[in-house]
């Protein structure tokens, strides 16, 4: 009996899985856009709405006064953003956990009155008296967060102690008068006004911009070659460079507005400096993974053996520390550490500002470039309504809407990744 039985054939090997952006990517402009509509539909949006409400605060106010579009606007916004920025941008470590720190404005009145204390009471080196003074502001944060993870207290009542109890050793400090006037040297010089990098030289600008663009482009083509020699998809060249275009075009107008005015102010280089170094530190870092990951999950994040009490302590300081360098900028803008250092309305604004900039209330999601893009919100529209001689209440009506849209926009969005199964 002959045996017809055929063995069967082992079936074709299938091809390996393919990353979908690449066929995205392939497609070419069609394909970059049903990427784009992909992320939007999922939650991921992104700058995207800080993006659109720029253009429309800076179109409505150009079409109420046409004066708003000048360069003195852009010289304003760049340097008086800086002092609650600094702030704001502490805050975004916290809120990336899923915590608040309510005593940053206490504490940045506190920086600048201790700063006061050492240079003008006791003749401490400018420099070194700085340096004391971060180094306390490290210090109450870190307080703060060894009380939070250590003891159990929840951030927000710790901070909100804080508020009270460093606002009142804040006006110890400065005695009766409540006010102590600062020199022009130091730090203080540095971050004052009147003071510009490479003076009035315009070239400086245009040394910022190409600094900016070059480093951009060194760790683009950097990581474009390490994904390619790991074997794992990587951004192609084209796009590469599309990213760098839409860099350098902002960078260098940004660059040319502000030499039509004095140039660009020392305390918006600091501020930029410290972005791309804490940019680096949570994108590029096991630390910063860290941070994302115990602001998505603690529990995960115990199981994979993060400390999670150590994450938790060195926010709060990283948060001390940014509060004490933002009280200097603002006592720098005034040339005085005065109560206005601690005024509640710092707080608030800094808290708008990584919110309005995408960082989420909820933890787990933001970049410290949200601190930069909520106060160019908050700036263009404060400055928009002095232009327009509208009193404060109105200022304060507008941003409370405009932060109750952007935490509204961060919940829809949370919503929106969770349906899709990324959030």
């Amino acid at each position: 009996m002959s045996n017809d039985t055929k063995t069967p054939e082992a079936p074709a090997p299938q091809n390996s899985a393919v990353d979908p952006r690449l066929l995205q990517r392939e497609a070419g402009l069609a394909g970059y856009w049903t990427e784009f509509t992909r992320k939007v539909r999922g939650g991921e949006i992104g700058s995207l709405p800080v993006v659109v409400g720029l253009i429309v605060i800076w179109t409505v106010f150009s079409v109420k006064n046409g004066h708003y579009f000048a360069a003195s606007t852009a010289e304003y916004i760049a340097y008086y953003m800086v002092g609650v920025g600094l702030l704001s941008v502490g805050l975004v470590f916290v809120l990336l956990l899923g915590e608040i720190d309510l005593s940053v404005g206490s504490v940045s009145g506190l920086a600048a009155a201790v700063y006061a204390v050492l240079e003008i009471s006791h003749g401490v080196n400018p420099w070194l008296a700085v340096l004391l003074t971060v180094l306390s502001g490290a210090a109450i944060g870190a307080l703060q967060g060894w009380i939070f993870a250590k003891i159990g207290v929840p951030a927000f009542v710790v901070t909100l102690a804080g508020f009270l109890a460093w606002q009142g050793v804040m006006l110890w400090l400065l005695g009766s008068t409540g006010t102590i006037n600062l020199d022009d040297k130091g730090l203080n010089h540095f971050l004052s006004g009147s003071s510009y990098f490479m003076g009035s030289d315009i070239s400086g600008a245009y040394i910022l911009a190409v600094l900016a663009v070059g480093s951009a482009a060194y760790g683009a083509f950097s990581e474009q070659l390490r994904r390619r020699k790991a074997g794992v998809p990587f951004r192609p060249t084209s796009e590469v460079v599309l990213r760098l275009v839409a860099l350098a075009v902002p960078a260098f107008v940004a660059a040319y507005v502000l030499n039509l005015a004095s140039g660009v102010p020392n305390a918006l280089v600091l501020f930029l400096a410290l972005l791309i170094v804490c940019d680096f530190v949570l994108r590029r870092t096991s630390y910063g993974r860290k941070i994302f990951a115990v602001g998505g999950n603690i529990e995960a994040s115990r199981r994979a053996g993060i400390s999670v009490p150590a994450i938790r302590i060195s926010v709060f300081a990283i948060s001390g520390t940014f509060a004490a360098l933002g009280g200097l900028a603002i006592a720098a803008t005034t040339n005085a550490a005065g109560q206005a250092g601690a005024d509640p309305n710092n707080l608030m604004m800094a808290i708008a500002a990584a919110v309005i900039g995408g960082t989420s209330l909820f933890g787990g999601r933001g970049r410290v470039w949200s601190a930069l893009l909520g106060m160019l919100v908050i700036e263009s529209i404060q400055y928009g309504l002095n232009m327009l001689s509208l009193n404060q209440d109105v200022e304060y009506m507008i941003m409370g809407v405009v932060l109750l849209a952007a935490v509204i926009v961060d919940s829809l969005s949370r919503r929106s990744q969770k349906s899709s199964g990324r959030g």
